[in-house]
């Protein structure tokens, strides 16, 4: 295969957060990477927003928090649990160099990382639909077949191609990776934008079978969820078939209730049933996954965007690793292996979180196991810059 203008170092399907983070940091490395979103640019997605401090970490340590900030993203300085009746304020202490948290909306994020990738050289197309991988005589995937947004078809070859197209991920169909670690529990959210809403930073509220949040995000608009689980998606969510967001906020808690209903609503209350997390296979011989195509967990547990973001500095590391002549099973197979023990903990504590089969007491517990794993995260990601700095001397 040569160095035509149709074969590339990396193709990466799916232009999102973990998509486009991953190609930018490959491209950052002299690698020609294709970059291929089925969604228009600049289009929103359903998303809960909030960055836990991994997610900030790698967008400061990548030169991008600047652009967040100036695009008006309300620094969070402030994470309050409501336990119950309970009430637990925890202010954001400085640690790695990140002093706030924030929630932008996807309408920045995504475009942000998207023209941070385009400016190091990645070639993005929108508007593209895969319709399969290809594959050599081996079965080694070696690109994909493809139609623009005007339908045609179009074929594109690369070293490594890497599925970072969500939990429906086709490219991790097409190569049919399995789920090897999967969860026993799932919840169900139903989220809208309010503005005029008070809120004291991030808000969270738990009781017995309902959770809910408050996240400030982009524009003055809070982000405002609830949940519940799976099984009791429409009862518990719905009255008359239309999302009760309000009400449910105000079993959570009255005050909060109260406060939402004194705002105003701005969007359309959307829903996700949700469905279980899992873990999928990484890699195999010519691709790799990122992101929700290979490992998803709850969304209550609002990590999901921190998550990409880590994995695609991970992933990036590896296949800049395979370029330069190191074995892909050496290097993927690590890959797969430190994204699993950063992981696992936070996996096992959100998977019982979206349980619902909890008492308020053990939320809270569960919360600690969280933070615990992410600062073990936080101190794995400031050591690539530590083991970078000692590659270079």
């Amino acid at each position: 295969m040569d160095r035509s203008n149709n074969f590339y170092d990396a193709i990466v399907v799916g232009g999102r957060v973990a998509g486009a983070s991953t190609a930018m940091l490959l491209a950052r490395r002299g690698h020609r990477v294709l970059l291929l979103e089925r969604a228009r640019r600049g289009s929103d997605t359903l998303s809960t927003h909030a960055l836990a401090r991994a997610g900030v970490l790698q967008l400061k340590r990548w030169g991008l928090l600047k652009g967040l900030v100036e695009a008006g993203t309300p620094p969070i300085r402030r994470t309050v649990f409501h336990y119950g009746d309970d009430k637990i304020d925890i202010a954001i202490k400085p640690l790695g160099g990140v002093d706030s948290l924030y929630a932008p909306r996807r309408t920045v994020l995504d475009q942000l990382l998207v023209d941070s990738a385009e400016e190091a050289g990645v070639e993005p197309r929108f508007g593209v639909s895969v319709a399969n991988v290809l594959k050599d005589a081996t079965g080694r995937v070696e690109g994909v077949c493809a139609s623009d947004d005007s339908g045609r078809p179009f074929v594109a070859r690369a070293k490594l191609t890497i599925g970072a197209d969500g939990i429906r991920s086709s490219v991790a169909r097409h190569v049919s990776a399995r789920s090897y670690r999967e969860g026993k529990s799932s919840g169900g959210m139903v989220y809208g934008y309010w503005t005029d809403v008070e809120v004291e930073g991030y808000e969270w509220f738990f009781r017995p079978g309902l959770s809910g949040g408050l996240i400030p995000t982009n524009d003055d608009r809070i982000c405002v969820w609830a949940g519940a689980p799976t099984r009791h998606y429409r009862r518990d969510l719905y009255v008359d078939g239309e999302p009760a967001i309000e009400s449910v906020l105000s079993t959570l808690d009255r005050a909060a209730g109260r406060r939402v209903s004194a705002g105003r609503r701005v969007s359309v209350v959307r829903g996700f049933p949700g469905i279980p997390g899992f873990l999928r296979q990484a890699w195999g011989p010519g691709w790799a996954l990122v992101g929700d195509a290979g490992y998803f967990k709850d969304p209550l547990s609002s990590h999901g965007i921190s998550d990409a973001l880590r994995d695609a500095e991970l992933l990036a590391r590896a296949a800049a690793l395979v370029f330069e002549g190191l074995p892909e099973r050496e290097a993927l197979s690590d890959y797969q292996a430190t994204r699993d023990s950063l992981s696992t903990r936070l996996f096992e504590a959100t998977n019982a979180i979206a349980s619902y089969g909890w008492e308020v007491a053990d939320v809270a517990a569960l919360q600690l196991e969280m933070s615990s794993a992410m600062r073990d995260e936080i101190e794995a990601l400031l050591a690539l810059d530590v083991t970078e700095a000692s590659a270079a001397a």
